[in-house]
């Protein structure tokens, strides 16, 4: 572990030159040629601040996702979790930092036991991080499920009995459980309708404002992020294309790969109309 000199000013999460490579066969017999999924990414995201990672499918989004919250080891580049370096940490050397970074995936069932209850599913990592006993656990798991909107009477209906968009509070409500600083949230509004985006949307604007949370929301729907971000990063084949300001991003769009997501402009209409 690489430790810096400490400084309440700087980011909660930095990235910087983060490559990751694939190997793939043309044929069973041929040898394997490494593909680039990333190739030199940079950005840094404070504390209580968003972050969109924007582009198209196959861009190299979710593998940056897999990396930062270290579900892969990125072939090189540097991790930083406030002043720790995680980028080449073991299993072993990650544990103390798992809390620290949390992912909200796509379909959140995918990310549970389908045979738990809301409850246990929520504890779940609070029993990993072998946090508080039994009464105290289900306190919080109350507590939480107040938070994000979710009626505590529902605590031990299987997760598997609610509709998409609570089960997407229930993940969060997880990922809160163990206090991270950083949520990743890897396409978390995708397949939702309008309403429930925008209710989702709004729930993570609270959490954020109250406990500090940075966030990297990762999509390929520019409209629906542009509501939600601070700044705004598109991403091509692999590389940061365009980098800045949400708001001046969007108005003046210089690259390619940016303005062919703003051809959607609707989105943007119909993400405002919802409310997010």
């Amino acid at each position: 572990m690489t430790i810096g000199t400490p400084n309440s000013s700087s980011p909660i999460l930095r990235v910087r030159g983060l490559r990751k490579y694939y190997g793939r066969r043309s044929a069973p017999w041929r040898r394997s040629v490494p593909v680039v999924a990333i190739d030199g990414v940079d950005f840094e995201i404070g504390a209580g601040k968003t972050l969109a990672l924007v582009g198209s499918s196959g861009s190299g989004k979710s593998t940056i996702a897999r990396c930062v919250t270290r579900l892969e080891k990125p072939d090189s580049g540097e991790i930083w979790l406030g002043e720790a370096e995680i980028s080449q940490l073991s299993s072993r050397g990650l544990r103390q930092f798992r809390s620290d970074i949390q992912m909200i995936f796509q379909d959140p069932s995918t990310a549970m036991n389908p045979a738990f209850s809301a409850a246990e599913a929520i504890e779940e990592p609070l029993l990993i991080q072998q946090r508080g006993n039994t009464e105290q656990r289900r306190q919080r798991v109350m507590e939480l499920m107040d938070e994000v909107g979710l009626s505590s009477t529902w605590a031990d209906r299987n997760v598997m009995a609610f509709s998409g968009g609570q089960r997407q509070r229930i993940a969060i409500t997880r990922a809160l459980a163990i206090e991270p600083k950083v949520l990743v949230l890897d396409e978390a509004f995708t397949g939702l309708d309008l309403s429930t985006q925008a209710q989702i949307a709004n729930l993570l604007l609270d959490l954020q404002a109250t406990h500090s949370l940075g966030y990297l929301l990762i999509s390929h729907d520019l409209g629906l992020v542009a509501k939600l971000a601070d700044e705004i990063a598109v991403i091509s084949k692999g590389k940061i294309v365009e980098h800045g300001p949400m708001q001046a991003i969007v108005d003046n769009a210089q690259h390619v790969e940016t303005q062919k997501l703003l051809t959607s402009r609707g989105t943007l209409r119909r993400a405002a109309g919802a409310g997010i």
